[in-house]
């Protein structure tokens, strides 16, 4: 029997076949998303219509793979991007394209709306959580604002995810964790908050999807697709969720107080717990996971961005730059990166950029470079780790995936964190995650109780030759390099400078 889950990314749609009886990947495709040229300087946005023809690509492309093998698929999921909202009409045309990570044309739309709720404090108080300029509810009151002739003509918003589960199956839906990272979600009582979209705007109400359940399939996949595919009309579709969420499941951190980091385009640390993980700081985001659990998660924007201004600066393969890194001792002879070129999420600094502190004559070398940026990297990691453990998880081990976590990095990891850095044997990360949900929603839909629990005891393997065991002097070397990084990070931002 065999599981699909597709994951839409910002750079590209992927796909996996899980074989459930052989607990293994059989066959992947992939197709990549163009992106809007042309646009303002603080606008990323995608045509919808690119995922569609991505996802029916790398769909035929994988079942092609399979050969005879596509008649076993019984199920498959989708995992999509925190953000990338899409606006339907009466007619089910897409309005206008979606704005993507890194879109900032919204930021005075998310200052508005935290200034009406007594800033911070208040939204985390309404709703769990701060609101973030990347947020849909700051996008709605954005289209309703310089758009209101797009905002008029809205009669759904969907996820990406939720949007090409409409597009396999017909159903309009979401679930908790998709819906968590909206902005104007109730994590606490799962359900929209009333307050919130009254403001922005009364008939939002109606534009909205219902929340279902993760555990149930979305629906069956439409019999024109089913045809062109050569599957069966009854292959049922998943719920879906957001990419780091099903991350997690792929990692298999599925029961209370697991810890997880995903090292994919940005680095996210995540903790799972069975009840509402509110961080009245609001560094760290509070939101539903794709089990019907709850997630603690902090976001290092910066987590490939760093490493990759220095490789592609002196034309480093990741290999060179791993060499050149592991080259100089721990803490670079001095040298201190603090990596927020994009600005930063965890700590919370939107207008953050890169610095480099304590240069001498002896470590601006491109070998010092290399190690102070890796360094910073994982001090980030570190920071949102220990912001966790303030929240009350302490794990004996932390679960490493994304291509992020190859070569130096685990080692670095784990005395950073100081404690043990495992990896699964599959690290395709939330496509795997994608087709763990969609054989849990089968099972479901078949009326046995086979729940994610026992999936991933099933088919997630440790790969017992990436795990690395913290070295507790380096530990207390990163201990006091991580507390110099946040006094510097503190010091510049009150100052006005970062």
């Amino acid at each position: 029997m065999l599981f699909l889950g597709i994951e839409i990314s910002q750079s590209g749609t992927r796909i996996v076949a899980l074989d459930l009886e052989a607990a293994r990947i059989v066959a992947e495709a992939s197709c990549p998303h163009p992106w809007i040229e042309g646009l303002p300087a603080e606008y990323r946005e995608q045509d919808p219509t690119a995922w569609i023809a991505a996802v029916d690509r790398a769909v035929r492309d994988c079942l092609t793979s399979l050969g005879d093998g596509k008649a076993d698929v019984a199920a498959m999921s989708v995992a999509g991007p925190m953000r990338g909202m899409v606006a339907l009409d009466a007619e089910n045309r897409i309005v206008r394209p979606a704005k993507m990570a890194g879109d900032m044309s919204t930021r005075r739309q998310a200052e508005e709306i935290a200034r009406a709720f007594g800033g911070a404090p208040g939204l985390i108080e309404l709703t769990g959580n701060p609101l973030g300029t990347e947020s849909a509810a700051a996008e709605c009151l954005w289209l309703k604002q310089h758009e209101p002739y797009h905002f008029q003509r809205t009669t759904c918003l969907l996820s990406a995810q939720d949007f090409i589960a409409y597009w396999l199956t017909g159903e309009r839906a979401t679930e908790p964790g998709s819906a968590s990272a909206s902005g104007f979600f109730d994590v606490r009582a799962r359900a929209w908050c009333g307050e919130l979209i009254d403001f922005i705007d009364p008939g939002l109400r109606e534009l909205l999807p219902q929340v279902a359940s993760p555990l149930e399939p979305r629906g069956t996949l439409r019999p024109e697709l089913a045809h062109a595919w050569g599957v069966s009309e009854h292959l049922l579709v998943g719920a879906g969720s957001c990419a780091p969420m099903l991350a997690v499941a792929a990692a298999g951190a599925v029961d209370g107080g697991s810890v997880t980091v995903d090292l994919g385009s940005v680095g996210i640390t995540a903790g799972v717990g069975d009840a509402p993980l509110i961080d009245l700081r609001g560094e760290i985001a509070g939101l539903c996971d794709a089990t019907g659990h709850w997630l603690a998660m902090a976001e290092t924007s910066n987590a490939v961005a760093a490493p990759e201004l220095i490789r592609r600066h002196y034309g480093w393969s990741s290999e060179q730059f791993d060499a050149a890194a592991s080259s100089v001792p721990p803490g670079a002879d001095g040298l201190l990166f603090l990596p927020y070129l994009t600005g930063e999420k965890s700590p919370r600094l939107p207008d953050g950029c890169g610095v480099l502190h304590g240069i001498t004559l002896d470590n601006f070398t491109p070998a010092h470079l290399a190690r102070a940026a890796a360094e910073g990297v994982a001090l980030g990691i570190g920071y949102g780790l220990s912001r966790l453990r303030d929240m009350g998880f302490e794990p004996e081990e932390i679960r490493v995936t994304g291509s992020g976590a190859d070569g130096m990095m685990r080692q670095l990891l784990a005395d950073t964190c100081g404690v043990a850095v495992t990896s699964p044997a599959t690290r395709q990360g939330a496509a795997v995650g994608a087709a763990i949900q969609a054989a849990v929603a089968f099972f479901h839909h078949s009326g046995e109780a086979i729940g994610f629990g026992e999936m991933v005891k099933y088919l997630v393997t440790e790969d017992q030759a990436a795990r690395r065991e913290p070295d507790m002097a380096r530990h207390q070397t990163y201990q006091q390099l991580m507390s110099r990084q946040q006094y510097l990070a503190e010091t510049l931002h009150s100052g006005g400078f970062l």
